[in-house]
């Protein structure tokens, strides 16, 4: 009987070397998978425009669905960079709330000498902090123009794909099966990807209408940012919930209609926001998104919390808003295998494997 633990060596090894590569590479790698998402929602959108409006050729619509992300995307930063202005037009009745905020916080604990804004954020822990936030911005703006090139020339090489690939794969079925194992992957990932662009959608215009009908101020912007984070699984709608309140707890003018004295409104108001954001955040998530979804995504809860932290390790942010596109991926490619199938079972939400298993050739 052969030993195993030769194998065993070896996937271990193996592991560790792609793992290593993903995480030294992770400033090309990371912006390159987020183009090619980026590329199969653009080339999505493209089919379905052409699917209902045939009159249009393919590069019509590819260039209609192009246009529109890339205006989508300007006027998503031009709602960030609006709410940015008005914020720091706000700024000193922000901070005197927060100075209050942090007040009350000292004297609850019963310490002294509780510190300003100000104080906080110049200290060298305040430094420190803000030095990485502008880091991670100008990373930001490089990663965007670089995110740009790699989709224009994945948009110039598909041409090309279909004849590199009857030239690697010679024998008819087993180019059959690599047809079908790419289309599989590119459905599955389409699939997740506009089902939870529409959950998004969803959450944030229902947010936002329960933001404005409770007077929060900025609800655009906030609305902004919830729609971004419910991208990032399970962690990313409980901070979206949270932002809203805290925002609400240090507004500085609230609404005339909120009950309770000086000391206490800010804590109601913030109460009621957190209760209305947090609604639609509990119901869409939990009773809209599964049937939605269906078994586009497949995972278990457990995997996808894990895969968030693993990824976010690896890539940062970028591989957080991409762990469950990238875990269902790889659990598409394992499954192809006799002997890494077992691995798809683990990471699926009930250990079946659906139309996403490409059967090998006999």
């Amino acid at each position: 009987m052969p030993n195993p633990m030769p194998v065993s060596a070896n996937w271990v090894i193996a592991t560790g070397v792609v793992v290593a590569a993903l995480y030294f590479g992770r400033m090309i790698f990371a912006p390159f998978a987020l183009a090619v998402f980026l590329f199969l929602i653009i080339e999505g959108f493209a089919r379905a425009i052409k699917d209902r409006v045939p009159i249009l050729g393919l590069g019509i619509a590819r260039w209609s669905a192009i246009l529109t992300v890339i205006a989508g995307f300007i006027g998503f930063i031009g709602l960030l960079a609006g709410g940015v202005a008005s914020f720091g037009g706000q700024a000193g009745g922000y901070e005197d709330k927060i100075n209050g905020l942090i007040a009350d916080v000292y004297g609850i604990i019963q310490i002294a000498d509780a510190p300003t804004l100000t104080e906080l954020i110049f200290n060298q822990t305040g430094q420190r902090f803000f030095a990485m936030i502008a880091n991670a911005t100008s990373s930001l703006t490089g990663d965007i123009i670089l995110i740009l090139i790699y989709i224009g020339f994945l948009f110039l090489a598909q041409a090309s794909w279909s004849a590199k690939l009857d030239r690697i794969f010679v024998d008819p079925d087993r180019r059959e099966q690599v047809r079908d194992l790419g289309r599989a992957a590119r459905q599955g990932i389409e699939t997740y990807l506009w089902t939870q662009t529409l959950i998004s959608a969803m959450i944030t215009t229902l947010t936002y209408l329960t933001l404005l009908a409770l007077g929060v101020d900025n609800a655009v912007f906030l609305s902004a940012l919830i729609f971004i984070l419910n991208y990032i699984p399970t962690v990313g709608s409980i901070v979206a919930a949270l932002i809203p309140p805290l925002f609400a707890l240090v507004q500085p003018d609230l609404p005339v209609w909120i009950p309770g004295g000086p000391e206490t409104a800010s804590y109601i108001f913030a109460s009621l926001v957190l209760i209305g954001v947090s609604f639609w955040q509990f119901s869409i998530g939990n009773f809209i998104q599964p049937r939605l979804m269906g078994d586009s995504l497949n995972l278990s809860s457990l995997v996808v919390l894990l895969s968030l932290a693993v990824w976010g390790a690896i890539w940062g942010i970028p591989g957080m808003f991409l762990s469950a596109p990238l875990t269902v991926l790889l659990m598409i490619f394992l499954a192809q295998s006799e002997s890494t199938k077992w691995i798809s079972v683990l990471l699926s939400s009930n250990g079946q494997l659906g139309s996403e298993v490409v059967d090998s050739p006999e």
